[in-house]
């Protein structure tokens, strides 16, 4: 089932935002380690949408130990990179 891509992005960014503002510098590094699990699940080439559809799925792939909000923000980041994304919205 798709996720909608709008509801993704708003999560994200709210994710990305808190990151920013979190004292604690291990979150950095566990955005870094989830950046990292994107990269080899979904490759260099990908759709917002694909990933969405990531996002909405089973999330066994990460770890329960790291906070949901720092998982939206490696989702954040990797939004970026897809082949659709343009200026903090997908393009259509």
């Amino acid at each position: 089932m798709a996720y909608a891509v709008e509801n993704a992005l708003f999560q994200w960014e709210e994710g990305a935002r808190r990151l920013r503002e979190a004292d604690d510098r291990s979150y950095e590094r566990e955005a870094m380690a989830v950046l990292d699990d994107l990269r080899r699940r979904l490759g260099s080439e990908f759709t917002v949408q694909e990933l969405s559809d990531l996002y909405g799925s089973d999330p066994d792939w990460r770890s329960p130990a790291v906070p949901a909000w720092v998982v939206d923000a490696a989702f954040a980041r990797y939004a970026h990179e897809a082949s659709d994304f343009g200026g903090g919205r997908a393009r259509n």
